[in-house]
């Protein structure tokens, strides 16, 4: 939403997902559009990349078709010099479409997004997907996650919420988070404590920086 403010400022009249609401600010629409033209652009690149699929939304969304999503995992495979990050806060529809229909692809890391204990039980579904990489973003975490288990999850991305309206990220939280991680061998990545101004907050946790990736599995 935030996004949309900012292309109403730079008086952009059309977007993907945006509309304006009676002349007024840009809303999401809640309608899910497949921008096919984005297919192939990963083909072109000469260099590999890493990249993060759908980054303002998400594949696994009820509306996205099985279909669209084959398509996606197509180009995926015929680009294996790329490594794609998919990230889902629907891990149950991942789970259930890629099972047997999917072919695994050891470029592709899938991830769920845990933001407090109500949403734990993501991982359980993400812990039945076959993949190189399972990974968990705890981002924005906004509550404890203490009884979080990473057994067979690879890598966890930690990180405040940001903006105006932002919720604290309380310190015993993150650490749940990292003794758990050295409990079960998963990667700890330390994004940001967020707040008002996430610059100024910055990204130390416990006096350093924590950029750890997980090794690639077969």
């Amino acid at each position: 939403m935030r996004m949309a403010a900012r292309l109403d400022a730079m008086r952009v009249e059309k977007y993907r997902g945006l509309t304006r609401k009676s002349g007024k600010r840009y809303v999401w629409t809640g309608k899910i559009r497949l921008d096919e033209h984005s297919l192939d652009i990963p083909t072109n690149w000469k260099k590999p990349r890493r990249v993060f699929v759908n980054s303002m939304s998400d594949l696994f969304h009820e509306d996205v078709p099985e279909a669209f999503v084959h398509r996606v995992w197509e180009v995926m495979a015929q680009t294996p010099q790329h490594t794609y990050q998919i990230l889902t806060k629907r891990p149950h529809r991942m789970r259930r479409m890629l099972g047997e229909k999917f072919p695994y692809l050891l470029n592709v890391w899938l991830g769920t997004s845990v933001e407090n204990r109500e949403t734990l039980h993501r991982l359980d579904d993400l812990r039945e997907v076959r993949a190189s990489i399972r990974f968990a973003s705890f981002e924005p975490l906004i509550g404890p996650v203490s009884d979080a288990n990473l057994t067979d999850i690879h890598w966890a991305i930690v990180g405040g919420e940001s903006g105006p309206r932002a919720r604290p990220m309380k310190t015993e939280w993150v650490d749940e988070i990292a003794a758990e991680c050295q409990r079960s061998g998963a990667a700890f990545f330390f994004k940001q404590w967020g707040g008002k101004n996430k610059k100024r907050t910055g990204r130390r946790y416990r006096g350093r920086f924590w950029d750890d990736f997980p090794e690639a599995r077969i």
